[in-house]
């Protein structure tokens, strides 16, 4: 069987975030998805070591890593526009599913299995990804912010609400330990 999947994956460094805002640097869903690898990863371990929770760190990072491959097909569809209204939410979601779906038929048989993380995973792994991406859009409104461009200004806040509202304690403590060194200069950090 002969298998686009790698031809498409390659495309992810294609597909631009943050489509409808200026920005001093440009972010494309490929290297988002392995900051939202790190973040989750971090997230999950902490919720093993800190909290004594019993998650699976590697599928969780592999959710992450994963998570925005369906934009492949879908593009990247701004935030705005994909929670307009609730129609268009669920009509988004269904795409999404099936991008999903296209994608994952397209792994041949022998190895499918590995890759059921395209289609996500239990209800807390979820949280913790969709947390983890959260946290990446965030930092990169600070760091858009720390570039004197405003235009995140409005989306860093309410970003940062939606992380606050996780009731997960590894996220505080993410938040806690790691998220105030991002607005720092190279010379702040040594």
């Amino acid at each position: 069987m002969k298998s686009h999947f790698f031809a498409y994956l390659m495309r992810m460094k294609n597909i631009k975030r943050w489509g409808l805002m200026r920005n001093t640097q440009q972010e494309n869903i490929k290297e988002h998805s392995l900051d939202v690898a790190y973040i989750a990863h971090a997230l999950a371990a902490i919720a093993n070591n800190v909290y004594g929770k019993n998650v699976d760190v590697k599928n969780i990072v592999m959710i992450a890593m994963y998570h925005d491959i369906t934009e492949v097909i879908t593009g990247d569809l701004a935030t705005p526009v994909k929670y307009f209204n609730p129609e268009i939410k669920q009509a988004y979601k269904e795409l999404e599913a099936l991008s999903a779906k296209k994608i994952h038929s397209m792994i041949p048989q022998q190895i499918v299995s590995e890759y059921d993380c395209i289609n996500g995973g239990d209800e807390y792994e979820e949280l913790i990804v969709k947390a983890a991406d959260k946290i990446s859009a965030y930092f990169k409104c600070v760091e858009e912010l720390n570039s004197g461009n405003r235009e995140f200004s409005t989306a860093a806040k309410t970003l940062l609400d939606s992380i606050n509202a996780f009731e997960l304690d590894e996220v505080k403590y993410f938040m806690d330990t790691f998220a105030d060194s991002i607005g720092l200069t190279l010379d702040e950090l040594n």
